[in-house]
């Protein structure tokens, strides 16, 4: 296999934002805590241990085992899970929505960047160990958002009313979907082996939380990654004592209201990344998910007719803690609660929120994670290839928008110099004489002068362009060639990652596919990888 890479900045699809914590731009710094490279998990980690209790760990440790209590799980990830009860063992995390069998070609690499860093860590740092941890994200009530995966162009859809937490969600109806691959898959031992895969994944298992859990599993058990649900009850007596200083001392809201803005009064102008609400908690029971308010002393459940004083909701919250569910601001502060986590490996869109959080952590008093860039790649089977070295396609041009890709090519195959450059430093003397004669005589000949020199220069402007037309009409069929091979590496105009499923890769390539991810992403090399596959 043929690899290459280039860096994020230079592909156009991140966020200046995003560009600059790579680049460690010193106006950063004050968001984060430590920057993700090797030498900076050393500090990193001798934090965690010195603040992660002791006892969260055997409350995590039960939960896990009673979350895998029907799983088949493979000895690495049973090994993991009895070593988070050692206090020298830390996690990688990375977090995804239940997306419908898998969703995006990304899922595979955050958690492929997540497992590697394990890995990498383990050799840096021999006398510890790091347990990579997929976090699903079963209490996500965006229903729209996942409910589908993309193959070959068509959209497999779940056709299903949903309300409250995606997790809980029963799998009925699942049936159609595979119906619909079945019928789009062809044959084949790795059409075979993919519809079985989602049957047992899908057609087997009662909610989508159960589903997603299998098929994870089945991905990357052998690698040792242990899947978790945050939507348990032992685990959210952890967070007990801070929900109750978010919703009544509204804590995270004034710390990550106050990061945000000065984020975004940078001179850089970012923006604020995420709104923090006064309350960041939904109250979670029987298909409900809603926001919870305060009003004049009082609580509401947004949306119902529930309502509770404050001394209501604080038995509520404790002795019913599964019934509280964070939201984007308070998920991050959970995750770091109940896990010996040095790191959060996550898109570009989830680092920019994280980057207004430190304060929120600081306010209580929980380690702030290292945050990494997941892997990005694109992958180019070697009929791509091929097309690609015919037509001399620079992979990096690739990543243009298409209208300045074709005409940065036709520039460089046309046969006539496209470029008027030349005419128009020419013409610029030639009016730089006309200056200093205006010079010598009334301001009206300067303004006359400098209107003929806008005109001429526009209209030079005007003949380039359509000489690039002209050009482009003549090498038509290069240029359909040329978007032909760019629309297949970028469907929808977009990165490959973010709209194929991996089902279409493995259906080319089976088994080895993850093997050979495994052995090309390199978790903090911080560029964006093109592989090439034989």
């Amino acid at each position: 296999m043929k690899s290459d890479c280039i860096p994020f900045k230079k592909t156009g699809y991140f966020s200046n934002l995003i560009c600059d914590y790579l680049d460690q731009k010193e106006s950063l710094q004050p968001f984060y805590n430590r920057f993700p490279n090797l030498d900076n998990f050393k500090d990193q980690l001798l934090e965690k241990q010195a603040n992660f209790p002791l006892e969260n760990r055997e409350v995590l440790h039960s939960a896990i085992k009673e979350q895998y209590a029907s799983t088949t799980i493979s000895r690495s990830t049973e090994l993991h899970i009895e070593l988070l009860k050692d206090n020298s063992t830390f996690t990688v995390v990375t977090g995804h929505q239940l997306n419908l069998f898998t969703g995006p070609l990304y899922f595979l690499y955050k958690i492929i960047s997540t497992i590697n860093l394990t890995q990498q860590l383990k050799e840096a740092y021999p006398n510890y160990n790091f347990v990579p941890v997929y976090w699903m994200a079963t209490e996500d009530h965006d229903f729209d958002e996942i409910n589908y995966f993309n193959f070959k162009g068509k959209k497999l859809q779940w056709n299903k009313k949903a309300s409250g937490a995606v997790g809980h969600l029963k799998t009925d109806g699942l049936d159609d979907v595979y119906d619909m691959l079945s019928m789009e898959i062809g044959i084949g031992q790795n059409a075979e082996e993919l519809k079985a895969l989602f049957k047992s994944s899908y057609l087997e298992h009662d909610n989508l939380t159960d589903a997603t859990r299998f098929l994870a599993n089945e991905l990357f058990g052998d690698y040792g990654l242990v899947i978790v649900d945050g939507d348990d009850r032992e685990l959210k007596k952890l967070l007990v004592p801070y929900a109750k200083k978010d919703i009544l001392e509204n804590v995270s809201y004034k710390a990550v209201h106050n990061t945000a803005h000065r984020l975004a009064q940078l001179e850089e102008n970012y923006g604020i990344q995420v709104n923090p609400r006064e309350i960041n908690y939904f109250y979670l029971k029987d298909g409900l998910r809603e926001r919870i308010i305060e009003k004049d002393g009082s609580y509401y459940i947004n949306d119902t007719v529930l309502s509770f004083t404050e001394k209501e909701l604080l038995e509520e919250l404790k002795s019913y803690p599964e019934r509280f569910s964070p939201n984007v601001i308070s998920r991050p502060l959970y995750q770091e609660i109940i896990l010996p986590n040095l790191c959060y490996i996550g898109g570009g869109g989830e680092l920019a929120y994280w980057l207004e959080l430190k304060s929120s952590f600081e306010e209580m008093g929980v380690t702030f994670p290292i945050l990494l860039l997941r892997n990005s790649a694109l992958i180019i089977t070697q009929k791509q290839d091929d097309k690609l070295t015919k037509l001399n396609l620079d992979i990096a041009d690739l990543f243009l928008k298409q209208s300045s890709f074709i005409n940065k090519k036709i520039r460089t195959i046309s046969n006539i110099d496209i470029d008027f450059s030349p005419q128009r430093q020419h013409l610029l003397e030639q009016f730089q004489g006309l200056y200093n004669l205006a010079a010598q005589t009334d301001k009206s000949f300067f303004g006359a002068v400098k209107a003929q020199e806008v005109k001429q220069l526009k209209g030079l402007d005007n003949l380039e362009k359509r000489l690039l037309k002209a050009q482009k009409r003549k090498l038509k069929d290069h240029v359909v060639r040329m978007t032909e091979i760019q629309n297949e590496l970028f469907p929808n105009k977009s990165l490959q990652e973010r709209n194929l499923n991996f089902s279409e890769l493995y259906l080319e390539y089976g088994e080895v596919l993850i093997p050979v991810l495994m052995s090309s992403l390199k978790p903090l090399s911080a560029e964006f990888a093109v592989l090439t596959m034989d």
